[in-house]
């Protein structure tokens, strides 16, 4: 509403589309109901892919015919991109795919299933809900809990130290870097590269623990979408843990349509590649976020037939223990920085241009930028995985900070958060990235 007031009329489109769809889907059969769910969801990609996809398919097909000596006279469109679009086009369709497959009865009050698209605190970034996760709980009388109340303010608390702390606090150098990276060193280049792996983790799911805590507060429960990414021991386990709504969306609706696992070696090859280019795409109308989904599809691949290799030679199936443990750790969190540096670049030439300067170790000196806002990246980042490693490995332990038994512990918890967040925090850096998603 604040940036084009018109964009408005998006959403209402789309609630009312899928509103009615559900209840048509509903009370219709055999082949009209399969019809009644494919115009639903060629009304919902279709305002996404105008929106966010139009200038990219048509610069492409403009390239295309100019390879061929002909010329595109299609126009470019000025369009601002919806905030939050991918997000709430994705969680309408999935009501219209459960509703399809009778898993979750359409919602009749209009205004609660107005509500299940426009819940204000995951609308414009996630987690992406199912139907019968929230539509329930919109049901339900509230009432005010002391319990919701501190759990929902633990959480929002933890988001923002994520994000003001770490993530823009960590931004400061990865945007020095990457603006001017072809007057970076390997070394800083590198760094910078890991950094972003962390502001972007801290970033997203700093919100997403906001946007949990502001409906436990209310009384709704949201899903958990990250469970400590940088913990996994693969690709693999990355994928369990990093952007769950996004990635169990596409495993229900889109991989297992297509056979899952269920089908020959090289077509679940083929699905693999399939999901991962979709989710690059998903992410942003370029070819950058494309190769990500790729190396990404292609890691899970290797690993998986790596694993399977072990398996048929015993000597290698060998458990080396917390040694082990680390190196697989440190590998996985290699290469998800690695397909990073494709998404952070603005272009395939910059990005390549990254990988060859940290392949071939371009020389110079490490960029450090002002010293204080090292040290405090330093510091926000151990104290970060500090808190991660005893959630990890310690989820109801007894010497928990936040939901300590000690009053005094955990009112000196709160203040120390909150002092952090006021004396390290960039509380004037920038939105959250996934925003523009």
């Amino acid at each position: 509403m604040t940036f084009v007031p018109v964009y408005l009329l998006i959403l209402g489109f789309t609630i009312i589309v899928d509103y009615f769809a559900g209840i048509l889907i509903e009370n219709a059969k055999g082949k009209t109901r399969k019809l009644y769910l494919v115009l639903s969801l060629v009304a919902n990609l279709g305002v996404l892919v105008f929106f966010k996809y139009y200038n990219f398919l048509n610069d492409n097909l403009t390239a295309l015919l100019g390879s061929f000596n002909y010329s595109n006279h299609i126009p470019y469109l000025t369009i601002l991109l919806p905030i939050g679009l991918s997000f709430h086009t994705f969680q309408a369709m999935s009501y219209t795919i459960e509703v399809y497959r009778g898993n979750q009865k359409p919602e009749r009050h209009f205004g609660i299933y107005a509500l299940y698209v426009m819940f204000y605190p995951q609308l414009v970034a996630g987690p992406i809900e199912r139907p019968q996760n929230i539509l329930p709980q919109f049901h339900e009388k509230k009432y005010f809990s002391y319990e919701n109340l501190r759990a929902g303010m633990h959480l929002m608390l933890w988001g923002f130290f994520k994000k003001v702390v770490v993530a823009d606090r960590l931004a400061t150098y990865v945007d020095a870097v990457y603006n001017n990276s072809d007057k970076h060193s390997a070394a800083s280049l590198l760094l910078a590269s890991f950094f972003f792996s962390i502001q972007i983790y801290c970033d997203f799911s700093g919100y997403t623990d906001i946007a949990r805590g502001a409906a436990k507060i209310m009384g709704y429960d949201l899903m958990i979408n990250f469970r400590r990414p940088y913990f996994a021991k693969s690709i693999k386990e990355f994928w369990q843990r990093w952007h769950i709504s996004l990635s169990t969306w596409f495993r229900d609706y889109v991989y297992k349509p297509m056979g899952g696992n269920r089908v020959s070696q090289l077509l679940f090859y083929r699905n693999i590649f399939v999901i991962f280019v979709l989710s690059g795409l998903w992410h942003g109308a370029s070819w950058t976020f494309i190769l990500w989904g790729v190396l990404h599809g292609s890691f899970y691949v290797v690993g998986m037939i790596i694993d399977n290799f072990k398996k048929k030679v015993p000597i290698l199936n060998v458990d080396l223990g917390f040694i082990g443990s680390i190196y697989h750790i440190g590998m996985t969190f290699l290469l998800v920085s690695f397909a990073r540096i494709f998404f952070r670049s603005t272009s395939i030439e910059q990005a390549l241009n990254i990988c060859r300067d940290v392949l071939t170790w371009k020389g110079g000196g490490l960029f450090i930028g002002p010293k204080s806002n090292m040290y405090y990246s330093i510091m926000v980042i151990a104290i970060l995985f500090m808190v991660e490693i005893y959630q990890e490995y310690y989820p109801e332990g007894k010497f928990s900070l936040f939901n300590n038994p000690y009053k005094i512990v955990r009112h000196a918890t709160y203040v120390a958060v909150v002092l952090m967040i006021f004396l390290f925090g960039v509380l004037n850096y920038s939105q959250f990235i996934y925003f523009q998603f």
